[in-house]
């Protein structure tokens, strides 16, 4: 999820509150205290005046605008599918990360819905070329597999590396010594993974590309943010040829893209215009100068 998004998970909390106070005409009561009350129309002016604010109003627009442009493209299948991704990622965890970021399973749901509509919104609205293909191929690496025995000391790593070349096998090493407890009951074999992953160490990466044949390991610990690993690898297939690979540099180009700020405001910034945004609130009417200028967004 890019920084925006993740505003927007913050940003929710405060969607119903100025949806409600936004709509009202008269000058209800928010809260009373011992010098008098707030009413719903002081709160607004307090909120709107606020960037705070501004940036809730900003976000409930932009929300709007994929949905109405969008929405039947994105289903619950596929927001149920990438919450399980989520949940199965940190496990037990899960729920103490969500409470710690002010949220509920609906919220972020809600996010990674929002989330999908953009990546839709992108593809729409950006097409990828044969030059963005052919400059992504240039990098592209396909996935590899390894195995790995995760020590915490350096001179651990290295009895583990002298035993290797005394012809032990990596599998019962992995058993024997790894602290990684998903993996070294298993030989040490990780999931495939290629060199845009984000969940592994950069390090680690890098060395385990530098293997070359099946079964060659690395002959130096390799120090990551987990300690120490002797790798091996496991498979490595060829790169083969482009016209191979199309949909995966497509998807690789979409989620560099989804990252970049400069590419995704001007994706935003067609949706709202298609969207025909009127600013009712003279107050407000560069809330969103940052996609469409202030003349496009109509009084």
């Amino acid at each position: 999820m890019n920084k925006r998004l993740t505003k927007w998970i913050l940003a929710i909390a405060g969607l119903f509150m100025i949806t409600v106070v936004a709509g009202c005409s008269s000058n209800k009561t928010v809260a009373t205290l011992k010098g008098g009350r707030i009413t719903q129309e002081e709160y607004y002016k307090e909120m709107k005046s606020s960037s705070q604010g501004k940036q809730t109003l900003q976000t409930m627009i932009i929300t709007k605008a994929l949905e109405d442009q969008y929405g039947k493209s994105v289903s619950t299948k596929q927001v149920d599918k990438e919450y399980n991704k989520y949940k199965s990622q940190y496990g037990s965890s899960f729920s103490s990360i969500l409470q710690q970021n002010g949220m509920t399973t609906a919220q972020f749901k809600k996010n990674i819905r929002t989330n999908l509509l953009t990546k839709v919104a992108l593809e729409k609205n950006k097409t990828v070329t044969n030059a963005d293909l052919k400059k992504e191929w240039k990098s592209y690496q396909p996935k590899i597999q390894v195995a790995q025995i995760l020590v915490s000391k350096e001179d651990t790593a290295k009895e583990v590396i002298t035993k290797l070349q005394n012809g032990e096998k990596f599998s019962a090493l992995a058993k024997e010594y790894s602290t990684d407890s998903a993996t070294k009951n298993n030989g040490g074999k990780m999931a495939a993974f290629d060199n845009d992953s984000t969940t592994v160490d950069t390090t680690f990466k890098t060395a385990a590309y530098k293997l070359a044949k099946t079964g060659d390991y690395t002959d130096t610990p390799v120090k990551t943010s987990y300690g120490y690993s002797v790798i091996q690898l496991v498979k490595k297939p060829s790169k083969g040829k482009m016209s191979d690979h199309t949909a995966e540099l497509k998807s690789k180009l979409y989620a560099s893209w989804m990252q970049d700020s400069t590419t995704m405001q001007k994706v935003i910034s067609k949706v709202l215009k298609n969207a025909d945004v009127s600013i009712k609130d003279s107050d407000l009417k560069d809330v969103l100068s940052g996609y469409v200028s202030s003349t496009s967004a109509k009084k």
